[in-house]
């Protein structure tokens, strides 16, 4: 069974609240979409809504007519005396997709016309339409609440319409009303019914069923789906292009013609172009859907693949990542080591995996760009030794008081406690340092530079590096310091500067 995707992101997509497409932008993702998505086909404008939309329409049909997809660019039409028509020819356009009413209550309320009224006006203009050459697809709106509420009146217009020349009945659930066992018998009927016709089904997502009602219709047999792209669409969107695409592959075994590798670059194309940002667990799309958090899934894939699903990565242009933060654990460093390229050893893994850990703690996620400076800091660290603690420190900012800080350090297995105030918080910090020092009458260097960076190469925000330049006896020296936060980055650095003088290594 093949079935057809038709992508209404530049149409019903464009309908999302403070979403608005230029030409050039709709042009860019209308060529994408059937020339490297391959979707069958595109609804890219809705016929008389602006001079801006107009001219869309006219340059996707332009191309389109030039590279042989003309009648795969499809406009929404209204049954409004061939004035959409019009529209849509002199936009070089070749198919409408004509909005009737697929509720009783539509057609009584909204048109205040009669079913039979309605019919004969769908039928001038299809005949209209035969004769200007273009293709008519029709729209049952509100079709979802018809078969609800008014059933006899929806198979009374298919009986009215069945013999015209439409190429394709589309059932849209409007307002996102359906749960899958409704689409199920709604369409399994339809179909039983009209054996012969072509019928779509365009699904909303108001109770976030969308998808599921799609795997419904599917199901039932349904010939064609409508998506977007990223699910945009009226209020809660419709089903998105990508999570269709893995339930057809996978679940369904249907066949599409979609090229799922250039799902991920379309996505990101449209989150640009919208303004809409992808959330992080979107499926197959959002950033972290690749990403093994915890360190247990990470040593099931080294051993065999526990954690692997059909969803692999590489189908949509992505690779698998293995996430650095507090669940992470000694597997999911060692494979972003792998990927580096580097070994440690078990005590200087244990080192890495503790500091990675407290990232973590502090809510930060580590890049693998970010790891070589991790494991660069934790073991030149190791290497100074730790004849200096820091047992603990307390840091206070108070709006029109000056910053103060608490130090309680250990020096030879004795504990010390200073307070002072200062200019900063680091400031602040060092005062009741030297205070400690200058009671115990022991030297202590001058703080010559200080600056702050995000480490060279390293792709969140996740770490700052603060470097400080030391002036010891006339001799210059530098410590660094690695932490989410700059002010304990300057202190670890501060650190790392007591205990490479108490220890006597300091190369001077």
């Amino acid at each position: 069974m093949t079935v057809e995707l038709m992508d209404t992101t530049l149409r019903d997509g464009e309908q999302t609240t403070g979403v608005s497409f230029n030409d050039a932008e709709k042009l860019a993702m209308a060529r994408i979409l059937l020339e490297e998505l391959k979707v069958d086909r595109i609804e890219v404008a809705s016929a008389r809504v602006s001079e801006g939309e107009f001219k869309a329409a006219q340059k996707i049909c332009e191309w389109a007519s030039q590279n042989g997809y003309h009648d795969k660019v499809e406009v929404l039409g209204f049954v409004d005396k061939g004035i959409s028509l019009q529209w849509i020819k002199d936009a070089g356009g070749r198919v409408v997709n004509l909005l009737t009413k697929g509720s009783l209550k539509h057609v009584t309320s909204q048109l205040r016309k009669t079913p039979e009224q309605h019919v004969n006006d769908i039928k001038e203009l299809i005949a209209q339409a035969d004769s200007m050459d273009i293709d008519v697809n029709i729209y049952l709106e509100d079709w979802s609440n018809g078969m609800l509420d008014s059933p006899d009146y929806v198979f009374y217009l298919l009986d009215q319409l069945k013999d015209e020349s439409i190429k394709r009945y589309m059932l849209p659930d409007t307002l996102g009303v359906l749960n899958p066992e409704q689409v199920l018998d709604f369409c399994s009927s339809t179909i039983t019914r009209y054996p012969d016709l072509h019928f779509d089904f365009h699904a909303h997502n108001d109770y976030d069923l969308a998808v599921a009602n799609v795997f419904a219709a599917v199901k039932a047999g349904v010939q064609g789906i409508h998506t977007t792209i990223n699910g945009l669409g009226e209020r809660a969107g419709n089903a998105p292009l990508a999570s269709i695409t893995g339930i057809l592959n996978d679940h369904l075994n249907v066949s599409t013609n979609l090229d799922e590798s250039k799902l991920t670059r379309m996505s990101q194309m449209v989150e640009s172009f919208s303004g809409i940002r992808i959330p992080g667990n979107k499926p197959l799309t959002g950033e972290y859907v690749f990403t093994q958090c915890s360190g247990v899934h990470a040593d099931g894939d080294n051993k065999d693949n526990l954690y692997f699903n059909n969803l692999m990565p590489e189908r949509f242009g992505r690779v698998r990542k293995y996430a650095l933060g507090k669940t992470s654990g000694k597997a999911n460093i060692l494979k972003n080591l792998e990927e580096l390229g580097i070994s440690l050893s078990p005590e200087e893994m244990k080192r890495v995996t503790q500091e990675v850990i407290e990232l973590g703690d502090k809510k930060e996620m580590v890049t693998t760009e970010d790891l070589p400076y991790i494991i660069s800091d934790v073991l030149k660290s190791a290497s100074i030794g730790e004849y200096i603690k820091m047992n603990n420190y307390s840091l206070s900012l108070t709006r029109g008081m000056k910053p103060t800080a608490s130090v309680s350090i250990r020096i030879e297995d004795i504990d010390y406690q200073a307070s002072s105030t200062g200019d900063g918080q680091y400031d602040a910090f060092m005062k009741a340092l030297w205070k400690i020092y200058d009671e115990l009458k022991k030297p202590h260097p001058l703080l010559a530079d200080y600056w702050v960076t995000i480490p060279p190469g390293g792709k969140t925000d996740a770490l700052v590096e603060t470097v400080i330049s030391w002036d010891y006896n006339g001799k210059l020296f530098k410590t660094r310091g690695l932490d989410a936060d700059q002010t304990e980055a300057a202190i670890k650095a501060t650190v790392k500067m007591l205990n490479l003088i108490e220890n006597g290594n300091l190369k001077l």
